[in-house]
């Protein structure tokens, strides 16, 4: 499979991840388990969820950026793409949403630091409501571009 080709597929494999985990994944413990032990299988979710988008954010950055110096190969314009800002915004919000808000909820949950663990889980979810826009964006442009790029048929 060539490189274009996985750069227009991998966004549509994580936005469809991610929906995954936020409509049926996630939820599905609150229906059959006790809360505290259903949070504990949603944050393990969560966890390697957010290791996955990392990777998966990291690859579809570098794909951009490979699309992106050919698009002005010969040109001299800026090699900075939307693309690419929209896996970059993703990553941030991955990082942000979970490595650092996660830490802070555990400290939440034993009474220290200055928010509620309630506060930290909506500032957790709307990093991963962001993070399921940009890379749902990433996808839209992709099938885009696909379409574009499509040899006309006879």
């Amino acid at each position: 499979m060539s490189v274009e080709r996985w750069r227009l597929l991998l966004p549509g494999l994580w936005a469809g991840g991610l929906l995954y985990v936020a409509l049926i994944a996630t939820p599905a413990p609150f229906a059959l388990l006790a809360q505290a032990d259903a949070g504990r299988v949603a944050g393990r979710m969560l966890g390697h969820e957010a290791a996955v988008s990392l990777l998966l954010g990291v690859i579809v950055l570098v794909l951009e950026r490979m699309a992106a110096r050919r698009a002005v190969a010969g040109v001299g314009t800026s090699q900075f793409s939307a693309g690419m800002v929209l896996a970059l915004g993703a990553l941030f919000c991955t990082v942000a949403g979970y490595y650092a808000v996660q830490p802070m909820m555990a400290a939440a949950r034993a009474g220290q630091g200055a928010l509620s663990f309630g506060q930290l889980h909506a500032v957790s979810a709307a990093f991963f409501v962001i993070k399921a826009g940009l890379v749902l964006t990433l996808a839209w442009r992709a099938s885009a571009d696909r379409n574009v790029n499509r040899p006309a048929s006879s």
